[in-house]
């Protein structure tokens, strides 16, 4: 685990965000982002858990309700207002994610009538699957924390509202697959490739929501992601999730010990896919460490994709304590160890990533400077990292648990 010696610098971290962002200066514009939102939602929820300040769960609650009004609704320079599901502002408030959230760039989703230029749609908006599915995950930590499911309950009715608009049939194959952005109200696709990761990061995630759903089964049948979960299991089966991309790499580590909790409460069925995970995160992480990337420059550098590798790090080690916890859950729960002792040997690289952002000269540059939000919330994740990584209530049953 993370020592406290870093909490002081996570706090300042996130009050420079939501300062920078309009969460909390008066009269500053906001600047609402899905994927830094989901992020600095959990690292709210983590700070509240160890300082025990009530202000840090109220600033989680107060994003949550910036993101629904901001990236639930139309852009202001779009022709179309309201809320995306085009329910009115009664209902819209009751039910923010039944149209799906945009991403929240700069620049507006391109026209039907305008050919796809790859550089500039990076930069312009629209709703990206894996961005949908960090915010399910923060939503569903906060039910967690809260104890209050009506959070649960948007990011399941977020999954249906969005799972049918990006799942397609190939003609060529005949087999399923997800779009990787579409259009603001999920009417049409912008890039209709698939992600590489998009298919698994949706079924741990909606095995998530169930997971939690389950408690109160009337609410459970009511917005079941049973089906959901089958389609993307079907896309899942024999796809290859190798890649040497830190973003990446991080991605599949924090699926796998997401998963991992998951087995150990009994509520995901198997552990082939943890093994599936492992084994690719090994090799990836080989190509990435001989690669000698982080001996460049912060200039040739991109800190978020970094840190998302370092956060990922932070895995290993409650992946390792918890299948010795729980072995008997775990049908290979020899061999899912022999792979994270296989893994330890690369955690040096998450502090090596940290303390390499924590320097003001890094954090100085074009680069960090170009991606300062993303950076700083991340970089704060890396530091505090379990309210990410760590599924509630398992997590805040085996700590101190939330305070007052």
């Amino acid at each position: 685990m993370q020592s406290n010696s870093q909490l002081p610098i996570a706090q300042k971290l996130m009050e420079e965000f939501a300062n920078q962002t309009g969460l909390t200066q008066v009269g500053r514009e906001q600047h609402r982002y899905l994927w830094t939102d989901a992020y600095a939602v959990c690292n709210f929820l983590e700070l509240y858990r160890q300082t025990g300040d009530d202000n840090c769960k109220s600033l989680a609650l107060q994003l949550v309700d910036q993101v629904h009004q901001t990236l639930g609704r139309h852009r202001q320079d779009d022709a179309r207002s309201g809320w995306l599901s085009g329910l009115d502002e009664d209902q819209g408030r009751l039910h923010p994610t039944a149209g799906g959230l945009r991403i929240g760039k700069k620049l507006n989703e391109r026209s039907p009538a305008e050919p796809l230029d790859d550089k500039l749609e990076w930069d312009r908006d629209g709703q990206y699957y894996h961005y949908l599915t960090k915010w399910m995950h923060a939503l569903n930590c906060l039910s967690m924390v809260s104890a209050d499911p009506t959070y649960n309950r948007w990011a399941r009715e977020l999954a249906k509202a969005v799972h049918p608009r990006f799942i397609f049939t190939h003609p060529a194959d005949g087999r399923k697959y997800l779009h990787w952005k579409m259009s603001i109200d999920l009417a049409r696709p912008l890039v209709p490739a698939m992600g590489q990761h998009d298919p698994l990061d949706g079924l741990i995630t909606y095995s998530q929501l169930q997971g939690y759903a389950r408690a109160d089964p009337a609410e459970h049948q009511r917005l079941s992601l049973d089906q959901e979960i089958k389609e993307l299991a079907a896309i899942c089966k024999g796809q290859s999730w190798a890649t040497d991309d830190p973003l990446g790499l991080g991605s599949l580590l924090c699926g796998a010990y997401h998963l991992a909790q998951m087995i150990g409460r009994a509520t995901f069925p198997q552990d082939e896919l943890l093994d599936s995970l492992l084994v690719s995160t090994m090799a990836g992480l080989n190509s990435y460490a001989t690669g000698n990337t982080l001996a460049l420059p912060a200039d040739n550098r991109l800190a978020f994709r970094e840190l998302g590798l370092a956060i990922g790090l932070h895995a290993v080690t409650r992946l390792k304590s918890l299948l010795g916890e729980k072995a008997a859950r775990f049908k290979k729960a020899g061999l899912l160890l022999a792979h994270v002792e296989s893994l330890t040997r690369y955690q040096g690289l998450a502090e090596k990533i940290a303390n390499f952002w924590l320097a003001d000269t890094s954090r100085s540059t074009p680069t960090w400077l170009e991606h300062r939000d993303i950076n700083t919330v991340m970089l704060a994740t890396s530091l505090v990292p379990d309210g990410f990584l760590s599924l509630a209530p398992y997590f805040w049953q085996s700590s101190r648990g939330p305070q007052k």
